[in-house]
C-alpha cells in the first residue's frame, strides 16, 4: 500500500524563459484583443461601404463564444487548483494515521543506530544459487558481506548485526546495501531491496512527504505494505 501526496514546487523563470512567455503573448489574442480589433473596424469603416449587418452579428457571436470559452477555462483551472489542494490535505491526513504503524519500503538505505540490529529484504524474480548482501558506508566503503542467504524466489528478509566483516561493531550513520544474485550458470538475477520498520514520523518537505522508518527517510510513494498487528 502506498499513498502519494502532492509536492509544491517553485518556479524560477529564466531569460530564455521569459522571452518565450513574451513572445506567446505577443502572438496569442485574448477577448480584450478581439474587442479593440472590432471596435477599430466599427470606427475606421468605409462609410461608403459599411460593415453588413450580418457581419457584424457574426464577429459579434464570436466575440461571446471565446469570452464563454475564456471563463470556461478560468473557471476549470480554479477547480483544478482546488482539487490538488483538497487531495493534498486528504493524502497528509492520511499519512498521519500511519504513525506508529510497521511498513515495508523499498529502499536500499538505511539509518543504523550503532546498538542493536536492523531488518532488511530482497526480493528475487527468480530462484538463485548464490546470493551476498553488501553494506556500504557514508562514505561508498563496503563494511560487510552477507552470505548464505535465502535462494528463493519472492521476498526474502534478514537481519543485520551492524558488524563489519571482522566482527567490530559500526557506529550509527548512514549507510547502504546492495543485493547480488546469481543462477547456476553464473548469470546474475534481478534482486530488489526493501526493509520494514515502523513509522516513527512524517515529514513534509519541498520535494513531497516521507515517512522516517526507524530513522530513515522513506518517500510515501515508496511504502510497499503497510504490515497488520
Amino acid at each position: 500500500m502506498s499513498t502519494n501526496v502532492s509536492t509544491v514546487q517553485s518556479a524560477t523563470t529564466t531569460p530564455s524563459t521569459a522571452s518565450s512567455q513574451s513572445t506567446t503573448s505577443t502572438n496569442s489574442m485574448g477577448k480584450d484583443d478581439f474587442l479593440k480589433l472590432l471596435v477599430a473596424q466599427l470606427q475606421n469603416q468605409d462609410p461608403m461601404n459599411p460593415l453588413q449587418g450580418t457581419d457584424f452579428v457574426a464577429q459579434l457571436a464570436q466575440f461571446s463564444s471565446l469570452e464563454q470559452l475564456t471563463n470556461i477555462n478560468d473557471s476549470l483551472t480554479q477547480n483544478l487548483q482546488a482539487t490538488e489542494v483538497m487531495n493534498q490535505s486528504i493524502g497528509n491526513s492520511l499519512a498521519a494515521t500511519l504513525v506508529g504503524k510497521d511498513v515495508r519500503a523499498s529502499t536500499n538505505a538505511l539509518q543504523y543506530s550503532g546498538t542493536s540490529s536492523i531488518s532488511l529484504g530482497y526480493t528475487l524474480d527468480s530462484d538463485a544459487n548464490a546470493v551476498d548482501v553488501k553494506v556500504y558506508d557514508a562514505s561508498g566503503n563496503r563494511v560487510k558481506t552477507i552470505t548464505g542467504l535465502s535462494l528463493h524466489s519472492g521476498d526474502n528478509s534478514f537481519t543485520w548485526d551492524g558488524t563489519n566483516d571482522v566482527g567490530t561493531q559500526m557506529g550509527a550513520g548512514k549507510y547502504t546495501f546492495t543485493v547480488e544474485a546469481q543462477d547456476a550458470a553464473g548469470n546474475p538475477i534481478t534482486a530488489s531491496t526493501y526493509m520494514t520498520g515502523t513509522v516513527s514520523s512524517i515529514r513534509f518537505r519541498s520535494d513531497g512527504a516521507y515517512f522516517v522508518v526507524d530513522g530513515t527517510e522513506v518517500p510515501i510513494s515508496d511504502v510497499l505494505e503497510i504490515m497488520g498487528d
